[in-house]
C-alpha cells in the first residue's frame, strides 16, 4: 500500500499521495482493478457502488492530501457529487441557502428539484452578510462557489464558514475553479468541498468525474446517499484520473500565469467592456482572493462592447482558441455561458444575476500566452460591427 511520508509539499503531494503500491509486480503506478465482483468472506465487501474499490480509493486519498480532507468519495460527475451532498444533508421541511452566481447546473438542481422534494431555498448573493441574511431556523445547508461561475465573483469564505458554524449550518462549497492548488477551503472553516472532476482534476477534456471531500462523519452521511443514487465511477476512469493529478500543480501554475497576462490584454483592449478576473488590483474581490487563495486561477470572463465588435462573428474567428463547452484542460477553451452552462436558467434570471449574450468565458490553458493574446487580437480586430 502507499508510503506515507509528513509535510511533502503540494507538487510533491500531486505525484506521490494516494498510489496504490502493488506487493506483486511493484510498479511504480495504481494497477487497475477492473473486478466488479470481489471475494467477501472475512472481509469488508468491496463493490464499485459502494465507493470502496482500490482505484477509487487510491484517487480520494491523493485528493484528500491535497485539499486536506480525512475522507472523501469520488462520483461519476460534479453534478453527481454536490448532488448527493446537498440531498444528504437536506429533506423535506429544511431549507438550503444558495449563491445567485453558483454553476448553471447546480442552480437548475435547485430550481428544478428542490420543490418536488419539500427542500426550501433561498439565493444570496455574493456577500457574506446577504449569506447571512437569507438564513432560516430551519436551514440546513449553505452551497458556495468562490470564484463564483462565469463571473468570478469572491466570497469571504472564512466569514461565511464562521456564520454557518455559530448556526450548526453544515457548508458546502464548490472549489472547482480554484483547485486545491490555488485555495484549500476546509483551512478557511468549510465542511464539505466538491469538484467537478471533469476540470482541473482530469485537466485533457477526456473524463467525467466529481468528487466531495469531508471529515469522516459528514463523508459517511454522503456515502450513505450515494449508494442508493449509485453515481460510481469505473477503474479505467480513477486510472487516468489519477495519472492526470500528478501534473495538477504544474498545470494549473502555468494557467493561472496565462490567464493573468491574457487578463491584463483584454482590459486595455477597447473592444471589451469589463474583465472578470480576481487577480486584477481593480477587480472588485481583489483583496479577498488575495487573503484566501494562493494563485488567481485558470478562468476569466469578459464582455464585449456589443455596439463595437459582435460576440457571434468573433467566436468564429478564433483560430487557436475553441468554442466549445467544460473547462480546467489543458487547451484554452472559450464559451458564452448564456448559451451554455447557465442556458436553462431564465432570461429573467440571468439578466438578475448579470450572465448577457455578450459575456464570454475563457478557460485559458498551458499554451504560450502571446499566441493566446495574438489569436484574441486578430479575433477583435476581425469582428468589428460596421
Amino acid at each position: 500500500m502507499e508510503r506515507k511520508m509528513e509535510r511533502m509539499q503540494i507538487e510533491t503531494q500531486c505525484v506521490h499521495s494516494g498510489k496504490y503500491r502493488d506487493s506483486v509486480t511493484r510498479g511504480t503506478n495504481t494497477p487497475i482493478f477492473t473486478s466488479s465482483s470481489y471475494e467477501y468472506l472475512d472481509k469488508e465487501i468491496v463493490y464499485p457502488r459502494y465507493f470502496n474499490t482500490p482505484n477509487q480509493e487510491a484517487v480520494v486519498r491523493k485528493m484528500c492530501a491535497l485539499e486536506g480532507a480525512e475522507s472523501g468519495i469520488l462520483f461519476s460527475s460534479g453534478m453527481a457529487a454536490i448532488s448527493t451532498a446537498v440531498l444528504s444533508l437536506a429533506r423535506s421541511g429544511d431549507h438550503v441557502v444558495m449563491l445567485d452566481e453558483l454553476y448553471g447546473g447546480t442552480h437548475s438542481f435547485a430550481t428544478n428539484a428542490f420543490d418536488r422534494l419539500g427542500i426550501r431555498y433561498s439565493f444570496a448573493g455574493t456577500d457574506a452578510d446577504a449569506v447571512a441574511q437569507a438564513i432560516l431556523p430551519e436551514t440546513k445547508a449553505i452551497v458556495i462557489e468562490s470564484p463564483t461561475n462565469p463571473l468570478m465573483s469572491v466570497l469571504d469564505i472564512r466569514r461565511v464558514a464562521e456564520t454557518a458554524q455559530e448556526r450548526g449550518i453544515t457548508t458546502i462549497i464548490d472549489n472547482t475553479f480554484a483547485s486545491p492548488i490555488n485555495q484549500k477551503p476546509l483551512s478557511l472553516g468549510m465542511d464539505i468541498v466538491v469538484h467537478s472532476g471533469t476540470k482541473y482534476m482530469g485537466g485533457h477534456g477526456d473524463l467525467c468525474c466529481g468528487i466531495a471531500l469531508a471529515s469522516e462523519a459528514l463523508t459517511a452521511g454522503i456515502r450513505s446517499m450515494a449508494v442508493y443514487l449509485g453515481g460510481s465511477v469505473n477503474a479505467i476512469t480513477c486510472y487516468l484520473l489519477e495519472r492526470s493529478l500528478k501534473t495538477l500543480a504544474l498545470r494549473v501554475e502555468r494557467q493561472s500565469a496565462n490567464a493573468m497576462k491574457i487578463a491584463s490584454f483584454l482590459l486595455s483592449h477597447q473592444a471589451v467592456r469589463k474583465v472578470h478576473y480576481p487577480g486584477l488590483p481593480d477587480f472588485e474581490g481583489y483583496a479577498i482572493a488575495r487573503k484566501q487563495m494562493k494563485g488567481f486561477g485558470g478562468m476569466l470572463s469578459f464582455e464585449l462592447d456589443a455596439k463595437s465588435v459582435s460576440s457571434a462573428r468573433f467566436l468564429r474567428n478564433l483560430k487557436i482558441i475553441t468554442p466549445a463547452v467544460s473547462l480546467g484542460g489543458v487547451e484554452t477553451i472559450i464559451c458564452c455561458p448564456a448559451e451554455t452552462s447557465h442556458s436553462k436558467i431564465s432570461d429573467i434570471e440571468r439578466e438578475r444575476i448579470g450572465i448577457s449574450e455578450s459575456l464570454l468565458r475563457l478557460s485559458v490553458g498551458i499554451e504560450n500566452a502571446n499566441d493566446l493574446i495574438e489569436d484574441l487580437k486578430q479575433a477583435l480586430a476581425d469582428s468589428a460591427v460596421h
